[in-house]
């Protein structure tokens, strides 16, 4: 049954790899697969297996049997098994079934009841600063009285 299922999996992404239409074909690390290394990729990468090392890509996906121990830096991850290590990503989804040990930096984020974090999970901000004025820029109103302290005593003295 299992040389079945590779063989309809082997046709299936010979097909589609051959398409017109565009759409991208992911690269899937198996369930019985390790990979001990780094990972760059310009497409969607679906990991069941184990991965140990960094991951650059457009959209990953960790499936519910899924290991990966290293940083992560992706457009869209959809984390469904367990993360050890960084993610640096835009949209962040979380599930259930999921283990993140370790920090997340996101836009967006979804997390379902029941997903198990442990680490930190904070929002990319965008850093605009503020001029602030010089000191010679800043203009401070003066109060000055028509007569000073001497000009009042020779007043007062006269007016005797």
């Amino acid at each position: 049954m299992k040389n079945l299922k590779r063989l309809l999996y082997v046709k299936l992404a010979r097909k589609l790899s051959h398409n017109t239409n565009g759409v991208p074909v992911p690269t899937i690390v198996g369930e019985n697969s390790r990979i001990n290394g780094d990972i760059i990729s310009d497409g969607i990468i679906h990991i069941d297996g184990q991965l140990t090392g960094d991951i650059t890509c457009d959209e990953l996906i960790i499936g519910s049997k899924g290991m990966v121990e290293g940083t992560i830096k992706t457009a869209n991850l959809q984390l469904f098994g367990t993360l050890k290590g960084k993610a640096d990503v835009n949209d962040l989804f979380i599930a259930k079934s999921a283990k993140l040990l370790g920090d997340a930096t996101h836009n967006t984020i979804a997390i379902e009841p029941g997903a198990y974090i442990d680490g930190r999970c904070s929002r990319k901000t965008t850093i605009t600063t503020i001029e602030q004025p010089k000191v010679s820029d800043v203009v401070v109103p003066i109060v000055v009285n028509k007569h000073t302290a001497t000009e009042k005593k020779t007043r007062n003295k006269k007016s005797v």
